[in-house]
């Protein structure tokens, strides 16, 4: 990580609170690091998933279209009856 900067932002007053009461409990030592720990959280989370809002909304819609979930086994079951019936 390069050199520190400081930025300035303007949270909620009930976020404002759970940062103070993380620093309050000793769980971090500022209210800097709170935020540098969420923020490294959000860059994990968006480098490893790299999902938009966006696009977990319309995946999760396209599960709900997709219908009723199927039981595994039976499904590949039937998958390989299919494809072995195919090589005949």
């Amino acid at each position: 990580m390069g050199p520190a900067q400081q930025r300035s932002i303007t949270i909620s007053s009930e976020l404002a609170d759970e940062v103070d009461e993380a620093v309050a409990s000793g769980e971090y030592p500022s209210a800097s690091e709170v935020v540098v720990d969420a923020l490294r959280q959000w860059k994990e989370r968006r480098d490893n998933f790299g999902y938009s809002l966006e696009e977990l909304k319309r995946l999760v819609q396209e599960g709900i279209d997709s219908g009723p979930a199927e039981e595994g086994a039976p499904f590949m079951e039937r998958l390989r009856r299919k494809y072995a019936a195919m090589e005949k």
